[in-house]
């Protein structure tokens, strides 16, 4: 049904004229006639009687006219959901514990009651088709794929280099260290859950393991955290990396160490991921929250990056 030919219709009706609605609307009484004609047509009712006095509803217009103001108003309302700066901005996340989600939340702490809608795929490959087909705005993952291979239109920038730490429990052999090293690590097991093959962290994993001749083994099938903490906390020569902004929770008889990885670090490299021209204003103001936090959170020590991490900080537009 042609809304235009239903807001015409509103209009004859509440002024009571052709003309008047034509006034309105800012268009010819001739083109309120055939827009009427038209509707009348469609719904194969006469909706209007013409009068002296002007134009009075038949019984027809009169049972349509509730009806064609709720399709006026749900039209609105659809309009306004998907408007720049009516809906929230829609990003996916690594998971709601992770160093993006602290990101995030530092960014809302900064513009309360700004609409947010965060969400977790399943890897940067199915974030970056999602921002392509539009169902979310924007995602915070490593990006581990060359930039001659994005769709066209996908835009980057560098927003969180974030260090590894080591997880070990306390009758591990780096269990009493302040620090360790990347060269330290080499011959010992480290556990991480399953790493999905041509996921951003399976690239990162074997980039990190390649550089430093490190033993990563993967865990089947993955139970999630909790298993792999009791697992860590009663060996001796088992751990894992977790992000150093990462919320990590466990029973307080584990005695699990966090200890950080220097000399070099191993930070993880998570970029702003978007498409060019999204005209969400929250998006603009998420892209200068992640420069700012980048100049004020800078590291300062010597970091390993993976081969595939772009070099420029700044924008990666394509």
């Amino acid at each position: 049904m042609d809304l235009e030919a239903v807001r015409t219709f509103v209009a004859a009706a509440d002024l009571g004229q052709f003309q008047g609605a034509a006034d309105e609307l800012e268009v010819t009484q001739q083109a309120v006639s055939k827009r009427i004609a038209t509707l009348e047509r469609e719904l194969g009712a006469r909706l209007f009687t013409r009068t002296a006095r002007g134009a009075q509803l038949t019984v027809d217009g009169q049972a349509f006219l509730p009806h064609a103001r709720t399709l006026l108003h749900a039209a609105e309302r659809a309009a306004a959901a998907v408007r720049p700066g009516q809906r929230p901005l829609r990003v996916d996340v690594p998971g709601r514990r992770s160093g993006p989600a602290r990101l995030l939340r530092a960014f809302l702490h900064m513009r309360p009651g700004t609409g947010l809608d965060v969400i977790t795929l399943a890897d940067a490959n199915a974030a970056i088709a999602a921002i392509d087909a539009g169902t979310i705005d924007a995602s915070l993952r490593a990006l581990s794929v060359p930039p001659r291979r994005l769709p066209a239109g996908i835009a980057h920038m560098r927003a969180l280099d974030e260090p590894h730490q080591l997880v070990t429990g306390p009758r591990h052999a780096l269990a009493g260290k302040k620090s360790v090293t990347p060269a330290r690590l080499a011959g010992h097991r480290i556990w991480m859950p399953t790493l999905p093959a041509g996921s951003e962290w399976a690239d990162y994993f074997d980039a990190l393991a390649a550089a430093f001749g490190l033993r990563i083994e993967l865990t089947h099938p993955d139970f999630g955290t909790e298993p792999l903490w009791d697992v860590i906390a009663d060996s001796a020569d088992i751990a894992t990396f977790v992000g150093e902004q990462m919320q990590l929770t466990w029973p307080a008889g584990h005695d699990l160490r966090r200890i950080p990885i220097r000399g070099p670090s191993l930070p993880y490299p998570h970029s702003l991921i978007w498409r060019v021209g999204n005209p969400h204003p929250t998006l603009a103001a998420l892209r200068e929250h992640v420069t700012a936090s980048r100049s004020a959170f800078a590291p300062d020590e010597p970091s390993w990056l993976p081969p595939f991490t772009t070099s420029d900080p700044g924008t990666g537009e394509v």
